[in-house]
């Protein structure tokens, strides 16, 4: 029997919400949930997790996560393999983009985590982003969608970043 995968997101606008249901049809073992809804035992049930968020204005998580993000730096990571996908404007805010994916990876990272399928950082047009991995400057933590300005390249970033997440699971 396949674990299950847990999926938590959160999205003000619809467009995380929307992207995500592409992500979850590639899986039969998943349940996905609202961070608005999520508690941190919730995070408990799962060995495997997805997470998705925007980053908002200057650097700020989506707001749900931001609500939640006090009890987020509480959760033990241990032995969990954890996959960030991050909405951003790599343009009106170049030196911010996807800031979200990195925050919550240094969280995980630091609570005994382990984040798999990064991304790279190649053919982006940001200046700066706490996405990226400090030792390993040509990646970001995780997908990095820009819905603003590239939509158009979404489905075949997110189908090349599901096959990263499968691997590592």
């Amino acid at each position: 029997m396949k674990k299950k995968i847990g999926l938590f997101f959160g999205s003000d606008t619809g467009i995380t919400e929307e992207l995500t249901h592409e992500i979850v049809d590639a899986f039969d073992n998943i349940v996905v949930k609202e961070i608005s809804e999520a508690n941190t035992a919730d995070f408990q049930e799962y060995d495997t997790i997805i997470l998705g968020l925007s980053t908002w204005y200057d650097g700020d998580l989506q707001s749900d996560w931001e609500t939640f993000f006090d009890d987020f730096k509480t959760i033990d990571f241990t032995g969990k393999k954890v996959a960030i996908y991050g909405l951003g404007d790599q343009i009106g805010y170049a030196e911010y983009f996807i800031d979200g994916v990195g925050i919550l990876a240094e969280v995980i990272i630091q609570n005994g985590g382990e984040v798999i399928a990064k991304w790279p950082v190649e053919g982006y047009r940001h200046t700066d982003s706490k996405a990226i991995i400090p030792n390993d400057e040509e990646y970001f933590y995780g997908l990095a969608l820009d819905n603003d300005n590239e939509s158009d390249l979404n489905e075949g970033r997110i189908n090349s970043w599901l096959d990263l997440v499968k691997q590592a699971i």
